[in-house]
């Protein structure tokens, strides 16, 4: 191997270049030098300022060519390149290098992030959020046994024995991003598994918790209680209230239990799908069944009063309840929360 090597390195001085930096990162790597070793190597390599930034900790590892720290004012990259460990980017590598950019500048940075991955993988556990989902199924699974499910936290990096809160998510955004939000101090893991994100977390905030992420979150304690709980909670969440935790739920938690047969043949949720077909109806619905009162509901919905007070009045006719009634406004509450579940 190494005398194909001197014979295509002989070929083209670009080729030559690319050989020896590959050796020289083989090497680096083979000596499992940790971040800052590889820095200060590829700074000396490169004759120029190389920087790494792990995403787990956000602290930037600079050295100069002289094999220092480099304590000058960080300068824009010339080159940049990221750091993926699983298909997650984990970090960024870059060089510092007044003007143009060498040409083999690229194939050192890629073998730098490289790596960086390597070495965080190694001297981990890994900081990334991504996980396995036939690992994390089984940690949460009701068919799992407890030694299975001990055994599969603890691979994906939770001590034994604590209790873990679990998150059921529906959202555009990458779930690692989520999670990352979620709980940045603390370990967190997520998988897509089946039509939901699951996201498994040493502690949740929800007011972490991005735009236009709709979420369930499970009480701390057994994986798979918490995640029953998850699951059930995010069938409640809503664009008013995307967010929800199932310990807040109470009572309303016992209409997840009905059958939909039933739900769909109540006389109250039958008269609500019935207008909604009228966007603006069932909206002003929501919001009057969430505020309980006439006014605060058109100041969210910004119309005037009585506007609203004649919707009411037209949609309580549909209905067949009386919504200035607390009686009639908690049926019109229960039937419109049912009604959504059966779309769930």
């Amino acid at each position: 191997m190494e005398a194909l090597a001197v014979r295509l390195s002989g070929l083209d001085p670009y080729v030559d270049g690319v050989i020896r930096i590959v050796a020289f990162y083989d090497t680096l790597m083979r000596r499992r030098v940790g971040l800052p070793g590889l820095a200060r190597a590829s700074a000396g390599l490169a004759e120029c300022v190389a920087g790494i930034r792990p995403h787990g900790n956000g602290r930037a590892i600079r050295f100069s060519p002289h094999g220092t720290d480099a304590s000058t004012a960080p300068s824009p990259a010339s080159t940049t390149v990221p750091s993926t460990l699983d298909e997650e980017e984990i970090g960024t590598v870059w060089l510092e290098r007044p003007g143009p950019p060498n040409p083999l500048d690229d194939v050192l940075l890629d073998r730098l992030a490289i790596a960086v991955a390597a070495a965080v993988e190694r001297y981990g556990p890994a900081r990334t959020t991504m996980a396995d989902p036939a690992l994390v199924e089984l940690a949460i699974s009701s068919d799992s046994d407890e030694a299975a499910r001990a055994r599969a936290l603890r691979l994906l990096g939770f001590a034994p024995g604590l209790p873990v809160p679990v998150v059921a998510v529906r959202s555009q955004l990458p779930l690692d991003r989520i999670g990352g939000l979620l709980c940045p101090a603390h370990p967190v893991k997520a998988a897509p598994l089946a039509d939901v994100g699951v996201i498994v977390a040493a502690t949740v905030n929800p007011a972490r918790f991005p735009a236009g992420v709709h979420a369930g979150i499970g009480a701390a304690g057994s994986p798979e209680r918490s995640w029953r709980q998850a699951r059930t909670a995010l069938r409640f969440a809503t664009s008013r209230t995307p967010v929800v935790r199932h310990d807040d739920l109470g009572a309303l938690a016992l209409l997840a239990e009905i059958p939909r047969d039933i739900s769909r043949d109540n006389a109250d949720v039958a008269a609500i799908a019935r207008i909604a077909g009228t966007p603006e109806d069932i909206e002003t619905l929501d919001v009057y069944c969430g505020t309980g009162s006439l006014r605060r509901a058109a100041d969210l919905l910004h119309l005037h009063h009585s506007s609203v007070a004649r919707r009411l009045q037209q949609i309580g006719r549909t209905l067949g309840i009386e919504l200035t009634e607390p009686a009639g406004l908690l049926r019109a509450r229960l039937a419109l929360t049912a009604w959504r579940l059966l779309g769930d």
